[in-house]
């Protein structure tokens, strides 16, 4: 505690702001699993249990884009503690006797807890923007990838702890446990996080949740095909792929992608090294053109290499470790750059906005993953993907660098 209280008031409440995301993600990566592995072992497909997930994508198109303009209005601390308090709900929401458990109810829990991820995420990047002077962009970005990384790195090991907690416990027994941890820690939040962090000093109007920035908008664009990329074949297509195809089983298609996300978020902490901030460079839109047309390449190869008759394993595995490494790249580049173009002023707003096309981009890429994949499989997932990355690319052409932000 002494140390904690030597340290600077805004290196107390990053850390107490990175504290609670890692929090929630660890209990959203777990609860993901959980739901996952009981409604299979109950008998449902892969694309019913998709299904499950759907209001909690929508839900969070819709969060992030209210959630900015709450932010500004009554603080970022006061949003995060809301998230928080959510998470806590819908966590006892499945905490309920199996007979409850219907598909209504579990997709109404998911939508809550859609509702708090994205609360919580808003909050924690826009929280940065405030704790990091201007002229310190290399600090800014440091903060920002580390944030993001260890927020991903995390969500996998709440996919291991999911299946740990599911196997010791049983599902009502998990989801208890986790409610009961996470409340502990709101409650902490509530104590200790700022109280005015991130409150707009002129109140926005409710219109204001629509960017009037060009660099935000053109980068909110890019977001949206970006992640669609990535999910239009790693949702759905890709662990029904690996079991139908591969022949693995439930567990080992579970245990290779939180491997596969937990590297990625390592990979997401390391992207300033990676981009050159050890020489001095601090990357800009440039940059997000750059690594957007790289990792075009990487689904079309595999796309290729699958549909000549190569190792699909070799080809499919391969390929992925290259994807989550240009991938993770690019998703860091973006969340630093967010946190940089967005005014000090009501940032949540700039932030939410950005955030809901990411959010919108996912949702895009989980429905198109289930049907592209079912109609016409593995290989028109990657070609839409091929297609999707392009146009991230090319719409970061327009991206300005430090200097031109408006």
């Amino acid at each position: 505690m002494r140390a904690l209280s030597a340290l600077s008031p805004e290196i107390r409440q990053y850390l107490l702001v990175t504290g609670n995301y890692w929090a929630f993600t660890l209990t959203d990566g777990a609860l993901r699993m959980l739901v996952v592995l009981h409604f299979h072992t109950l008998g449902y497909t892969p694309l019913q249990i998709a299904a499950l997930f759907l209001f909690y994508e929508i839900f969070g198109v819709i969060t992030n884009l209210v959630g900015g303009y709450l932010g500004a209005h009554l603080g970022l601390n006061r949003t995060m503690n809301l998230g928080l308090g959510m998470q806590v709900i819908a966590l006892l929401m499945l905490a309920v006797p199996a007979p409850w458990l219907t598909i209504p109810w579990v997709m109404g829990a998911q939508a809550l807890s859609g509702i708090a991820k994205d609360l919580n995420k808003m909050s924690a990047k826009s929280s940065i923007k405030l704790l990091v002077p201007n002229s310190q962009q290399g600090t800014l970005y440091q903060w920002v990838a580390i944030l993001t990384g260890s927020k991903n790195a995390l969500k996998g090991v709440g996919f291991f702890l999911g299946g740990a907690l599911l196997a010791l416990l049983g599902f009502k027994g998990a989801v208890a446990a986790m409610a009961a941890v996470l409340a502990l820690i709101w409650i902490g939040s509530l104590v200790m996080l700022k109280k005015d962090l991130g409150k707009a000093k002129a109140k926005p109007k409710f219109r204001d949740i629509l960017s009037k920035s060009q660099a935000i908008n053109i980068l909110s664009a890019a977001r949206l095909f970006l992640f669609g990329a990535r999910d239009v074949w790693f949702v759905v297509a890709l662990p029904v792929y690996l079991s139908t195809v591969f022949g693995w089983d439930f567990w080992l298609v579970g245990g290779f992608l939180a491997a596969w996300i937990i590297g990625y978020g390592i990979v997401q902490s390391l992207a300033p090294a990676i981009t050159g901030k050890q020489r001095g460079h601090v990357p800009d839109g440039r940059a997000a053109f750059v690594w957007a047309s790289l990792l075009a390449m990487l689904p079309a190869a595999i796309a290729i290499g699958l549909a000549t008759g190569w190792s699909a394993q070799i080809v499919l595995l391969g390929g992925l470790m290259l994807f989550g490494v240009l991938f993770a790249v690019n998703s860091s580049l973006h969340s630093y750059l967010i946190v940089s173009y967005a005014k000090e002023d009501g940032v949540s707003l700039d932030v939410g906005f950005y955030y809901m096309s990411n959010a919108l981009g996912r949702l895009i890429g989980t429905l198109l993953s289930g049907w592209v994949f079912q109609a016409y499989g593995l290989e028109a997932c990657l070609w839409i993907s091929t297609v999707f990355v392009l146009l991230a690319a090319s719409i970061s052409v327009a991206l300005p660098g430090h200097s031109q932000v408006m």
